[in-house]
């Protein structure tokens, strides 16, 4: 089941990415809701927020390296519940979806634009980003409240 919703959740993003290239590239934004959302093309040659732009082979590699050590950690450890087995997934999947971008195109395609009003612009995002976001968030939870292993009893 894992392995079905890797997948899907790469689909899903290429997907997203491939019509987002061919409908918003050198378009206006696609106002959805007024103010808060919209749909605008972003070339991100850099981390979150833009950060350490053009370093792509810097990211491709230190990527490659997290995916490895992330996949033999679930390997190894038998013990992980199914909450930490769905965290880790989400954010392998969305690894690989922002990697395949970074190989084949140099950049990550961005297209998810929220705005608070005047108040506050959020970055741009995709997919991929939605998936290592609220498997970061599920992780670090399961790891801080030691919640991360089978005990018998799931919680």
């Amino acid at each position: 089941m894992l392995y079905i919703v890797t997948l899907l959740i790469l689909i899903t993003d290429q997907l997203t990415k491939y019509y987002a290239d061919k409908l918003l590239k050198g378009n206006a934004p696609y106002v959805i809701i007024n103010g808060f959302l919209q749909f605008n093309y972003v070339e991100n040659v850099g981390a979150a927020f833009g950060i350490l732009k053009n370093k792509q082979l810097f990211f491709i590699i230190l990527t490659f390296i997290v995916l490895i050590g992330m996949v033999l950690f679930m390997i190894k450890n038998k013990r992980l519940n199914i909450y930490m087995r769905w965290g880790l997934v989400l954010i392998i999947a969305g690894a690989i979806g922002n990697l395949i971008d970074r190989i084949r195109l140099g950049y990550v395609i961005d297209f998810i634009d929220v705005k608070f009003g005047s108040f506050y612009d959020y970055p741009v995002f995709n997919i991929a980003d939605c998936a290592i976001v609220i498997g970061t968030i599920l992780v670090s939870y399961l790891v801080l409240f030691d919640k991360y292993e089978t005990t018998g009893s799931e919680w």
